[in-house]
């Protein structure tokens, strides 16, 4: 068992970044220096050793992907890997969920990219606090202030520089800590895993008193007593610097500016140090708040050892055919072997194990509790965004409900082999991916694909090919419509028949009324028990509901429509659930064939980031798809414009925005609503 852990201690953090800013260098490189002091530290943090041989059953499960924890300085640094394809699917915002905080990685030549723009918005929906972190300043054309520039225009956010960078390109030597006014260099035998920090030479006095200023001007506008001894040229600590910025940081007033070069191994050291003093712990957040899956009342969860269980699953993995969650616990604890209740499913799952992850080795725990992000194996049912909890104290984190899919692919095996593996890899991806569904269509024999927009099946396919070596022909995006009845409508049918010897006979009169959008299929019953066995009833309403899924104008679901059970009789001993069931489906086909019937199709909320220089394009090419603008706001020098729009004139959008913009426009679009077409 380790020792009680400290969860002010703790900092669970997203690298967030664009796809060639260094992302990956970054994190390897913390996980190179953090490493080594994790070996020096092992025996005094009261560590459980693990069982090596043990866990080596558990090889090929690959936590590193979703998680990856380290100690430094006393803190535990646990980074959630937060997906580089923004595919509008569950899983960019979960991961974004469980991060308390995040550290935007930039390039220091290229600054603020797309891709980079993309996700600093998500984090900004979900009010995480941030940090920057200006990487490459060893390349040609690095310019450290022209990188954090680009982070006060593009993403309109307030960067403030706690370092300043001694040289650029190939002359970048090391740099100056703004906050203990020192100057740090790396030691390039020792990886970088050296460093000195000294007083700053008299040759960068002038740099470096300027620039400490500056930061101390922005650190009093955020913060009341700074402002007195700053205005009144009082001296300010070190230490009352440093809870200044901390404080300002988890508001979100300002995002603390670090620079190096992960590559050249400087600059990592103090990034850490940054992750530790500036960085929300779990107790430095609200706390998270759940509704009691009966009564609906809201409670908070406080990130307590000894409270109420409350843990969110954010990511499932399947790897070599086990199922390994990711679980982030905001309260109580649990324990391996034991019972958690997973009100979803409104039954007891059993955790067989839990893992740890750590810059140089996995763990076995017996237990883990508030703060902590873990690894769980032997959960059988439980899926992405579920929520694990005591059976005397249940709790949904999150309201699972998943919009239907609203576009669909048509996907074909290219060879045998693939056949064998299609089905299984369908399987894995529907358990990692709630939002993902799969039939077959027994006419052509195809499968058909459906997800939630262009982007998210094509990322599908991509990872069936590299991932799994599973190569499929691919039909064009079709849109998932819905059938409505416009009219009431009456349809009657006699079923009578001899089947295996015994003699069915069923009379049914069903009437269709429209309802209003969002309704669904409702079903009500006005005969009497003498016209029909009550026993029948039910299978009279599966009968319709079944025959309904099919429609009738397009072969689409029907949807928003009452259905009601007239009238009807039998025989005495010829009724039976199988003559009901069918002629009840009879009976909707003929009231379907005289009624007025419509089409509706999705429409989409979308959401387009723009800047103001392309704005009357992005705004002429929605009118032109049949899209109705619902807001303009500006944020920054980027527009942001609402539009409701047919999906269907939707696909090749991300293309043509990209083009407008060159390159700088992103959009998000998620299903509002079905729509007559």
């Amino acid at each position: 068992m380790s020792k009680q852990k400290n969860i002010s201690k703790i900092r669970n953090i997203g690298i967030m970044a664009h796809i060639d800013a260094g992302k990956t260098t970054v994190t390897e490189r913390i996980l190179y220096y953090t490493g080594k002091s994790h070996k020096i530290g092992e025996v005094h943090d009261g560590e459980a050793t693990m069982d090596w041989m043990q866990d080596e059953q558990d090889r090929g499960i690959t936590i590193t992907s979703a998680v990856t924890s380290c100690q430094w300085k006393g803190a535990m640094i646990q980074i959630i890997d937060t997906p580089g394809h923004v595919d509008f699917t569950v899983e960019v915002e979960r991961a974004l969920r469980v991060l308390d905080g995040a550290i935007g990685v930039f390039c220091a030549v290229g600054g603020v990219e797309p891709q980079s723009e993309t996700v600093w918005r998500q984090a900004d929906r979900y009010e995480v606090p941030r940090m920057a972190f200006i990487n490459k300043m060893d390349r040609t054309g690095a310019d450290f202030f022209a990188a954090v520039d680009s982070i006060r225009e593009k993403l309109a956010a307030n960067p403030v520089m706690l370092q300043v960078p001694i040289g650029a390109e190939d002359q970048f030597r090391g740099v100056i800590d703004l906050v203990s006014m020192q100057q740090i260099f790396w030691d390039d035998e020792s990886m970088g895993a050296e460093y000195t920090a000294k007083e700053i030479e008299s040759e960068y006095e002038d740099l470096a008193l300027e620039y400490r200023d500056k930061l101390l001007e922005a650190v009093s506008e955020t913060d009341d007593e700074i402002m007195e001894k700053y205005l009144g040229e009082e001296e300010i600590s070190v230490a009352e610097l440093k809870a200044a910025i901390r404080r300002a940081t988890i508001n979100r007033d300002m995002v603390p500016v670090l620079c190096g070069s992960a590559l050249k191994n400087k600059g990592v050291q103090p990034l850490l140090d940054a992750i530790d003093f500036y960085l929300p712990s779990p107790k430095d957040i609200p706390p998270v708040q759940g509704i009691h899956p009966e009564s609906e009342e809201v409670i908070d969860f406080r990130p307590e050892k000894n409270g109420p269980l409350a843990a969110l699953i954010f990511k499932v993995s399947m790897i070599e055919g086990r199922k390994l969650s990711f679980a982030r616990i905001y309260s109580g604890r649990i324990e391996a072997g034991k019972d958690v209740f997973n009100p979803a499913l409104k039954r007891k799952e059993k955790l067989s194990r839990i893992l740890k992850m750590h810059a140089n080795k996995r763990e076995r725990l017996n237990e883990a509790s508030a703060g902590d992000i873990i690894g769980i194996v032997g959960l059988k049912d439980s899926g992405t965004g579920e929520t694990l909890c005591n059976q005397d104290a249940p709790v949904f984190l999150e309201k699972m409900e998943y919009e239907d899919p609203v576009i669909s692919i048509a996907i074909e095996p290219k060879t045998h082999a693939d056949q064998e593996k299609l089905d299984t890899v369908l399987e894995k991806f529907m358990i990692e991916d709630p939002t993902l569904k799969m039939r077959k269509d027994e006419e052509t024999g195809q499968t058909i694909l459906s997800g939630m927009g262009e982007l998210h099946l094509e990322i599908i396919i991509s990872r069936m090919v590299k991932e799994f070596n599973t190569n499929v022909n691919v039909g064009k995006p079709q849109v998932v419509y819905r059938e409505i009845v416009t009219a009431p409508a009456r349809g009657q049918a006699v079923f009578e028949r001899d089947i295996q010897g015994k003699s069915h006979y069923a009379d049914v009169t069903v009437e269709l009324n429209p309802l209003e959008r969002g309704k669904g299929v409702t079903f009500r019953s006005l005969v009497s028990d003498e016209q029909i066995p009550p026993q029948y009833v039910p299978a009279i309403e599966t009968g319709i509901r079944e025959s309904l899924e099919g429609g009738y104008l397009k072969g689409y679901p029907l949807v928003d429509v009452e259905i009601v059970l007239a009238s009807g009789g039998t025989e005495e001993g010829r009724g039976s659930e199988l003559g009901f069931s069918v002629c009840a489906a009879m009976a909707c086909k003929e009231a379907l064939k005289s009624a007025a019937m419509a089409l509706l199709e999705p429409i989409m909320d979308v959401e387009v980031f723009v800047p103001d220089a392309n704005m009357g394009d992005a705004i002429a090419d929605l009118n032109s798809r049949g899209g109705k603008v619902e807001s303009i706001n500006p944020k920054g020098n980027i527009q942001i414009v609402k539009a409701v729009v047919p999906l269907a004139r939707m696909f090749g959008y991300s293309t043509a925005l990209r083009s407008a913009t060159q390159g700088r426009g992103t959009f998000t679009m998620q299903f509002k609503s079905f729509d007559r077409v």
